[in-house]
């Protein structure tokens, strides 16, 4: 239903109305007309037909549903480039001050500066430009083919068109320059045969037809009536018909795949032929051999250098990738060169070397072996005693035996002067009497701790300082004084809370007893205590 702008009705009103809509939902009435006379769809919900209220709809109408906006003027025409409109004889005001044009100004005049201006001259004064407006809309906007003038190509394909005539032109002259030298240098020995020069003047006959009837097979043709109707197009014929296709090789029907719409035959369709005799192995050929297998090193190269967190990519620079390739080869190249030199100067080069004799290589001398029933050699041969890989028998720090020479309670040490430890220095004898002495001294203190561990302590009974460690240990304490003293200690403490009870004449003694001690001790609050704020 299309309403005017919302009004208060009655309940008998609302009804009525309510009942309206209904028929004419149902047909039983007649449509609801609009302002134009056209008929409103009463199937529209109520939110759509009803207008706003501040357009003051006094008749129901579905405009505010429609597009109110004008058009924008969207045309296919554009600016008039280099067009000018009226030049005047002398200069205006508010013209521009250096060529006299009123459609802009100095900053953004696009001619030649002048020595002196056109205000000033008054001569010479440029023309205006032409200033057009165009309204469009979002796509005339971005259309970025707006306003281009087709015919300026014409330009560019014919100047490539006269290219291709001087380069075909200049190939026949030098074409023909060779074969007339030819034919010369045959004429000048006098032993050129008639047939021959037949043969020279159809070569040049040939030389002198046009190019593009001898390769008809690079040339562009359009097919038409195709299967499916129109045109397809320009097509180029990329072989010479003579030659047999690739899918005509092999007819078998299990032979290699043919793909039609890339034109490609990876595998070979003759495997079983002659190499020398077949012309075409399959496209897979052209990708493991030549530049395409070295291209493709470049490739892994530049992912797996992309990876260990090199700045290089092989398609946004090629250039970068490829000197890094170079000179990662030549790094490559340069170690193993080193690491060859490394190998041959610790072990030799058996290949350069002065080939052994023959009874060294058979393992025939004339010495004679006895070996007993065992194989072990009785006589003939010394034994080797087998060499460890370290050094033997090297003494450092003033040793006079080697470490490991002496073992005592599972540790190594040095056996001429009994130490442990590896980098110490040798000490002798009197090293091993100091360290018996110390070790006497420790099993010493060890049995006299031990003997003062088993006697009962006599002062256990006894209450001793609570707090301090400087408290002598047979020190005993007066219960009935420590209370008197921990009481005064806490009026002196509560004392110092409240400044308000402090006496004017405080009298203070130095003599402090030990009750005294032992109850500022008690009382004392200990900042490092967790259980300080529990206690008090």
């Amino acid at each position: 239903m299309a309403t005017a702008s919302v009004a208060f009705k009655s309940r008998e009103d609302h009804r009525k109305q309510l009942e309206l809509e209904e028929a004419r939902k149902a047909g039983l009435a007649p449509a609801e007309v609009d302002e134009d006379g056209k008929e409103i769809n009463p199937h529209i919900p109520q939110y759509m037909s009803s207008a706003p209220w501040y357009l003051n709809a006094e008749r129901p109408s579905l405009k505010h549903q429609r597009k109110w906006k004008s058009d924008p003027n969207y045309t296919k025409s554009w600016y008039d480039r280099g067009a000018k409109i009226y030049q005047a004889d002398k200069y205006r005001k508010g013209a521009c001050e250096n060529c006299g044009a009123m459609t802009h100004d100095v900053k953004s005049c696009m001619e030649r500066p002048r020595k002196i201006g056109a205000k000033w001259t008054d001569k010479n004064i440029a023309p205006d430009e032409k200033i057009e407006s165009f309204e469009l809309d979002y796509d005339g906007k971005r259309d970025r083919w707006n306003g281009y003038d087709a015919a300026s190509y014409a330009y560019v394909i014919e100047r490539y068109e006269a290219r291709d005539v001087a380069r075909k032109k200049y190939l026949k002259e030098q074409q023909l320059k060779k074969l007339e030298e030819k034919n010369s240098n045959q004429n000048g020995d006098g032993e050129v045969s008639d047939d021959e020069d037949n043969d020279d003047e159809l070569k040049v006959d040939e030389a002198k037809v046009d190019e593009s009837k001898q390769m008809d097979f690079a040339k562009v043709e359009k097919r038409v009536r195709t299967t499916g109707g129109g045109s397809t197009g320009t097509v180029r014929n990329l072989r010479i018909r003579e030659d047999t296709a690739k899918y005509l090789l092999n007819l078998d029907v299990n032979s290699a795949h043919y793909d039609p719409k890339t034109r490609s035959m990876r595998e070979d369709p003759l495997p079983d032929t002659d190499p020398n005799e077949k012309f075409y192995v399959g496209d897979n050929q052209n990708r493991i051999s030549g530049q395409a297998l070295e291209f493709k090193q470049l490739n892994i190269h530049a992912w797996e250098a992309f990876e260990k967190g090199h700045d290089i990519h092989m398609q946004a620079a090629p250039s970068q990738a490829e000197l890094l390739y170079k000179n990662y080869k030549v790094n490559k190249d340069k170690l193993k060169f080193q690491v060859k030199e490394t190998i041959v100067e610790k072990y030799g080069n058996a290949a350069s070397e002065e080939q052994l004799p023959k009874e060294l290589l058979l393992g025939q001398s004339e010495r004679e072996v006895e070996y007993d029933r065992a194989g072990r050699i009785i006589k003939g041969q010394e034994q080797f005693l087998p060499r460890s890989k370290y050094e033997e028998d090297v003494y450092i720090n003033n040793h006079t035996c080697v470490w490991g020479s002496w073992w005592k309670d599972h540790q190594w040490g040095y056996k001429c002067c009994k130490q442990t430890i590896r980098n110490s220095y040798c000490t002798g004898a009197a090293g091993i009497e100091a360290a018996e002495a110390a070790a006497d001294l420790m099993r010493a203190n060890i049995a006299r701790k031990e003997a003062t561990e088993g006697m009962p302590s006599e002062t256990e009974e006894k209450k001793l300082a609570t707090w301090g460690t400087d408290v002598p240990d047979d020190l005993v304490l007066d219960q009935k004084l420590l209370s008197e003293a921990i009481k005064k200690e806490e009026e002196r403490k509560r004392e110092e809370k409240d400044e308000r009870k402090r006496k004017y004449n405080v009298k203070w003694n130095d003599e402090v007893t030990a009750e005294q001690m032992e109850a500022y001790r008690m009382k004392k609050v200990h900042h490092d205590d967790p259980m300080k704020d529990f206690l008090h």
